[in-house]
């Protein structure tokens, strides 16, 4: 989504890091990692800050500021709390689901509404059957008169206990040829607080305050103009948010590579062995070396694909190369920083063992680096895989 207006990216990334460094440093954030919830004030108080509207259009209250404004702004939050910018990250995927395919009505209620922080939405597409293969899902639709009634289940939901509706990707209509499953898919925005949905935590090891769910339709309704996008082509309007769903991916990554270094080396300055700072010892300095360079070839590949998206491009291949590339950084980065802190890493009180938790996450959403590696083969020309 190409910006309206020129942003000072610069000073969006300096004000990012003084929020964090003055409104929630590190121990506000452990509590609500261990309390594996976010505290509702930080919602609050990112969307006084015009956060959740950065990539909305400015006709619904938001900046239009570009993709690789979101992926400085995705950095510095994952940085601080990459839970929080796991939901940060759905909410811009369902802006821009909601600008691409939305109806004039549909936008000025969610997307006004996200952006002035007073409306959260949830996606609910994988299911306990199904996650990368998105299109055997089994949650049905079917219009009844002036509803749709919805039946299935959806995993791996965030943020779903605290929104006010669900985007719930369910099969509305035969495929049609059959061997084309694409065929029939629709998005349909599902209230929740009703009888018919049923929504439960998951807790899981890592991102523990990004609110993940199992959502229960059993005859949930929604108004017949809840439809998003035409009918039986809701996995088609998908596919023009999933190259910036990959690049805030890793963005996400980077962030946490980057906390997992700056905490390594500050940890190997200080702590001293033998008379020295362990930083002094090649054992330490390579690795975290390695790290550096990894961090900064990630970051430039995110923002390259980041501006080509801006341009009006659709770079698939180089999207999923990104989001690739920057999880296994991440990876690498957090195992390297808990071996330079040693047990120390391990405490409660320390920031490492977030990030080496929080990053285990990327290598499989929000596709699985091993399915990531099959669009790379297709696009360089050898059969799918899949």
């Amino acid at each position: 989504m190409a910006a309206t207006e020129p942003l000072d990216i610069d000073l969006l990334r300096r004000s990012a890091r003084e929020f964090f460094a003055h409104e929630y440093p590190p121990p506000r954030i452990r509590a609500m990692d261990e309390a594996q919830e976010l505290d509702p004030q930080l919602w609050r108080d990112i969307a006084a800050l015009g956060w959740l509207g950065l990539s909305i259009p400015q006709e619904y209250g938001g900046a239009g500021a570009s993709t690789v404004a979101a992926a400085v702004l995705m950095e510095e939050i994952a940085r601080a709390f990459a839970s929080l910018a796991v939901d940060y990250a759905l909410g811009g995927m369902i802006a821009r689901l909601l600008s691409d395919v939305g109806t004039p009505e549909q936008r000025v209620r969610w997307l006004t509404g996200f952006a002035a922080g007073e409306e959260i939405l949830s996606f609910g597409i994988s299911e306990p059957s199904g996650g990368t293969d998105a299109l055997a899902l089994t949650t049905r639709a079917r219009l009844n008169g002036d509803h749709w009634v919805v039946t299935g289940q959806k995993l791996w939901t965030s943020m779903a206990h605290k929104a006010s509706a669900i985007i719930t990707v369910a099969r509305t209509d035969d495929p049609d040829p059959p061997d084309r499953r694409a065929r029939g898919i629709s998005l349909i925005i599902v209230p929740t607080g009703q009888p018919g949905l049923s929504i439960s935590r998951v807790h899981l090891a890592g991102m523990r305050a990004a609110g993940t769910c199992l959502c229960y339709f059993d005859g949930a309704t929604a108004p017949a103009n809840h439809l998003l996008g035409p009918r039986g082509r809701g996995f088609h309007a998908m596919l023009g948010m999933l190259n910036v769903e990959r690049v805030l991916a890793g963005a996400i990554s980077v962030g946490i590579a980057r906390g997992a270094l700056e905490d390594a080396v500050a940890y190997a300055k200080d702590r001293h062995a033998f008379g020295r700072p362990i930083g002094a010892f090649q054992a330490i300095q390579h690795p975290l070396a390695e790290t550096a360079a990894e961090l900064e070839a990630a970051r430039l590949l995110v923002h390259h694909v980041a501006e080509r998206i801006d341009a009006g491009e659709q770079p698939t291949k180089e999207a999923a190369m990104a989001k690739l590339f920057a999880a296994e950084v991440a990876i690498r980065a957090t195992d390297r920083g808990m071996r330079t802190m040693a047990a120390h890493g391990l405490a409660a009180e320390s920031d490492m063992q977030r990030y080496f938790r929080d990053a285990r996450l990327q290598v499989f959403s929000p596709v699985s680096n091993e399915m990531a590696k099959n669009i790379v083969g297709e696009a360089l020309g050898m059969p799918r895989s899949y």
